[in-house]
């Protein structure tokens, strides 16, 4: 998402260093590198089967985010809540978790980050942006609506196009109320109205104050360029903007199941106590 800072205002790679950090990361998954030390040491995360990491065309920015101009987030508004969540030990903070993976304990579920709780994806939150797995996004059109349908979590934002008011800004939803017009060939969609439960961008506000401006544009017969804007006057002291080309995948989208919150929370839970030693296994609970 953010250039490197050694590479100063550099907008581009080129070719040649781009297949060479291909080649680089090929090594080190062969030497078992990659992907390992993640819980306890031993146990390891996905291999390549599952990841979605040969590209269909390459991108050669050194940085998803265009503004700022130096490519890095900007300053943050002195006292905006910076969270980050892993795979690894808790994080240290308290409810209203709004980090996607991870937890700050484990005495119920309000304690798990957003993923494990199956409500947000960690890729498909407004706005969306690549991650490891589960990156298809569709779009499709009606007389006056248009739908973005994220893979991930199965979520969908359904986006009025007949100019009506926005709801009253008391209402508020975990992915904001969108408007959608056309600007020439580019579909552009504006979000707000988010509630407090979801950070603005890149672990950092609560997205109450936030607004999304989103920018669909179709640049060739299997491209689409997607552009974001993020403004929170209560988390960053400017906006910030970042652009994604989207290439067309062949084959259908199917619905993503998410089972952490059936399978993977409970278990988290249960684990919790048994290392608590409240754990009454005879009878399958938990007792204090």
């Amino acid at each position: 998402m953010q250039r490197p800072a050694a590479l100063g205002d550099r907008e581009f790679y080129t070719m040649e260093e781009v297949m060479a950090q291909e080649q680089a990361r090929l090594d080190r998954e062969a030497a078992g590198v990659e992907l390992t030390n993640i819980i306890g040491g031993t146990i390891g995360g996905y291999n390549d089967f599952w990841l979605e990491t040969n590209p269909l065309d390459y991108n050669l920015r050194t940085s998803l985010i265009v503004e700022p101009a130096n490519g890095r987030l900007p300053s943050l508004v002195p006292g905006a809540p910076v969270a980050t969540g892993g795979l690894g030990p808790d994080s240290v903070g308290e409810r209203p978790v709004r980090f996607t993976v991870g937890g700050v304990g484990k005495d119920g579920p309000e304690d798990r980050g957003l993923s494990e709780r199956c409500l947000l994806g960690f890729n498909s939150v407004p706005p969306f942006e690549p991650s490891l797995y589960n990156n298809n996004v569709q779009l499709f059109q009606t007389e006056d609506h248009v739908v973005i349908f994220n893979e991930m979590i199965h979520e969908s934002r359904i986006v009025p196009l007949d100019n009506r008011p926005y709801i009253p800004e008391q209402i508020t939803q975990w992915t904001g109320d969108s408007r959608g017009r056309w600007d020439g060939d580019t579909l552009v969609v504006e979000t707000r109205n988010f509630n407090n439960k979801t950070q603005s961008f890149s672990g950092v506000g609560v997205s109450a104050d936030k607004l999304l401006v989103e920018r669909f544009t179709r640049v060739g017969e299997d491209r689409v360029d997607y552009q974001f804007t993020v403004q929170d006057d209560s988390a960053f002291e400017a906006p910030v903007t970042a652009r994604i080309p989207m290439f067309r995948a062949d084959g259908d989208l199917f619905e993503y199941a998410c089972h952490e919150g059936n399978y993977g929370l409970v278990n988290v839970l249960r684990g919790a106590r048994v290392e608590e030693g409240t754990w009454d296994h005879e009878n399958n609970r938990a007792v204090r």
